[in-house]
């Protein structure tokens, strides 16, 4: 079965967590075969200006996909984003601006997985 966007209870529960400091979402992508990859693309691009214009992330790592090591999963792009907060994260996600991009992200995607981590201490 292939994701996409989150649930919303998955965004419930994310506002839910008693975390209160920066996090790392980890982004696995898998693109669609025709122009999948060029749409994404114009997804990133726009969404890279709006967010740091704004101060709400920062790209650590986007890396293309080689080969699992371990497991099967193949994944196109591999892309890891930093926020100050879950509460940033979900302020972008509400941003109309943002809402007018997900677009280029949905018609891109054949299947991704978006994981929300914060550092060890």
């Amino acid at each position: 079965m292939p994701f996409i966007m989150p649930t919303p209870d998955q965004f419930k529960q994310l506002m839910s967590q008693n975390y209160k400091g920066p996090i790392v979402m980890v982004n696995l992508l898998k693109f669609k075969p025709d122009g999948g990859a060029d749409s994404y693309r114009k997804y990133y691009e726009s969404t890279k200006a709006l967010m740091e214009g704004k101060g709400i992330s920062r790209v650590v790592y986007r890396g293309n996909g080689l080969m699992p090591v371990i497991g099967e999963e193949e994944w196109d792009e591999i892309a890891l984003y930093e926020y100050d907060s879950i509460e940033a994260f979900i302020e972008m996600n509400r941003n109309k601006e943002y809402q007018a991009l997900v677009p280029y992200r949905t018609e891109a995607l054949i299947d991704s997985r978006l994981y929300c981590t914060i550092p060890k201490e």
